[in-house]
């Protein structure tokens, strides 16, 4: 009797575990090397899929912690992670984006195929969206930044298609994505500004005590 609810809660955990991972499975993520936490995912899921079936675009992502670039060279450097990415790409089905991360060597990057190119905004997408939320300095580990960096740009990359077809999302994170980055800029902007006027102050000071 024993041996036979043991085997019982064996079945049940592996049916659990098995249901676990094909919710979480994700067609839109190729890798992602643990950096990406299951709500992400499952959000990703959703967004991908609505554009897909809406807008016939696949998203992907693509993230490691490391590309396995080790030279210092940055030319060298350039050329491998641009191999990597191009490996993965030749496995999408077009019309896609692809959105990528490397974290330790501090590089993100969008592409796209041929029918997006007067869509995508990489720089705009990168730099309002991913950037600001991997840079932060707060108590959040880099796992956390990382994750929620890759949804931001996740979901502003299917925002920008969608709107470019005059359609709003029902999955939309909305403006919340570019308020972390917007605050992030106004901090940055307040803390060179503030370093400025803290140096000015000091030149001055300084100039002041000499002449006494």
């Amino acid at each position: 009797m024993v041996s036979y609810l043991n085997r019982s809660r064996a079945i049940a955990l592996l049916l659990f575990l098995v249901f676990f991972n094909t919710a979480f499975a994700s067609n839109y993520i190729i890798e992602s090397d643990g950096l990406i936490d299951q709500r992400a995912i499952g959000k990703i899921n959703e967004i991908g899929s609505e554009v897909k079936h809406k807008l016939g675009v696949n998203i992907y992502v693509y993230a490691k912690n490391d590309y396995g670039v080790n030279s210092e060279n940055i030319k060298d450097r350039i050329t491998r992670i641009n191999e990597v990415e191009n490996e993965v790409e030749k496995t999408l089905t077009k019309p896609y984006v692809l959105l990528t991360m490397a974290l330790n060597q501090t590089h993100v990057n969008i592409i796209y195929s041929d029918k997006l190119k007067n869509i995508i905004d990489k720089d705009d997408i990168l730099n309002g969206y991913v950037v600001p939320l991997l840079a932060s300095k707060d108590k959040n580990t880099l796992f956390a930044k990382a994750s929620a960096a890759i949804l931001n740009g996740y979901a502003q990359i299917a925002d920008v298609i969608a709107q470019s077809q005059g359609l709003k999302l029902e999955s939309s994170i909305g403006s919340s994505g570019k308020t972390a980055g917007t605050i992030w800029k106004v901090f940055m902007y307040f803390l060179v500004v503030g370093g400025l006027l803290f140096y000015t102050y000091a030149v001055l000071k300084q100039k002041k005590l000499n002449k006494q």
